[in-house]
């Protein structure tokens, strides 16, 4: 009965839970409040069907990644978190890897079945997100910031993939002032906003994990930015990233205001902006392996702010 919850930990399944709710926001909160009813006589549309296998094979995906970050992972997690170790010690690798291709497998099946109902782009890149994640564990991770970026671009593909389901560009021809078409770019609106958000977030997160884990990377020869640039130095990059995040939050957050949603704007500020000023703060005090993990949890719990933030959209809408 042990492999079970081991094989939970091995798919990170609070983060898999994490992306499942990130879609059903968007899909309830953010598409279905503005889809025109037009829409649905369309012969390809996002249905709750084929949204709830576009979220399966984001799950699925995820988590054959994670599985194989930690099969490649395996000497320098003996020095970053030796009592966290699922692979070899619970899980053989050649178990892993089994794992890895189920899971993998079913979620670029499940993305073929959305592409012959929806945008047969959505097929492509989860075929490319499968092989980032691949070449990210054996590769890009040991990188400087190349691994950090991929990691971002695929956390802010969980919400973009959403509006490639919905964009109607590759299905009918259709009056560029139709109701459809002003959905659409009112939904492509809030997608870039909540994708930006997460890859600038997720990037944050990314350098303060590679500052926590610097002893293990350095043992095994890793270029992470920690190393390259020194840990001063990518604590001033994530720094700017904070602030240049807490602006662009301030600048919505101004036109929020216009529209009268006091609510919303007080949420944002006590629960999005106040902690990342927090974060900040820490971050420059930052010394240990432990400040770093706690920084790294903190900065998870603001994504979830943000995240939560689209029922504001459905409450308004």
């Amino acid at each position: 009965m042990k492999l079970v919850p081991a094989f939970f930990r091995l798919i990170r399944w609070p983060n898999l839970v994490f992306i499942a709710l990130t879609q059903a926001l968007f899909y309830y909160c953010v598409i279905l409040p503005v889809l025109p009813p037009d829409y649905y006589k369309l012969p390809h549309k996002l249905t709750e069907n084929i949204f709830l296998w576009i979220m399966a094979a984001s799950v699925l995906i995820a988590a054959g990644g994670y599985i194989i970050n930690d099969y490649f992972d395996i000497n320098i997690d003996q020095v970053n978190k030796p009592g966290k170790m699922i692979v070899e010690k619970i899980i053989n690798r050649r178990w892993a890897i089994a794992f890895h291709f189920i899971l993998t497998t079913a979620g670029v099946a499940a993305s073929f079945y959305v592409s012959l109902h929806s945008n047969r782009l959505i097929f492509i890149i989860n075929i490319v997100c499968t092989l980032l994640l691949w070449v990210y564990s054996t590769t890009f991770k040991k990188k400087l910031l190349s691994g950090n970026i991929i990691i971002s671009l695929l956390t802010a593909w969980t919400i973009l993939v959403l509006y490639f389901a919905v964009n109607i560009i590759n299905l009918a021809p259709i009056a560029k002032e139709s109701t459809i078409n002003t959905a659409v770019r009112h939904i492509f609106k809030y997608a870039a906003l909540y994708a930006g958000f997460a890859f600038i977030i997720s990037l944050i997160r990314e350098v303060i994990k590679d500052i926590e884990d610097v002893e293990g990377d350095e043992k095994y020869n890793c270029k992470t930015m920690p190393i390259v640039w020194g840990i001063p130095s990518s604590k001033v990059f994530a720094a700017v990233w904070i602030i240049v995040l807490i602006g662009a939050l301030a600048i919505v957050q101004f036109y929020v205001l216009q529209l009268g949603w006091w609510f919303s704007a007080i949420y944002c500020l006590l629960l999005i902006i106040a902690p990342l000023i927090w974060i900040l703060k820490k971050l420059y005090e930052a010394q240990t392996s432990q400040h770093y993990h706690k920084l790294s949890s903190t900065v998870k719990l603001v994504m979830l702010s943000g995240i939560l933030s689209m029922i504001f959209l459905k409450l308004y809408s």
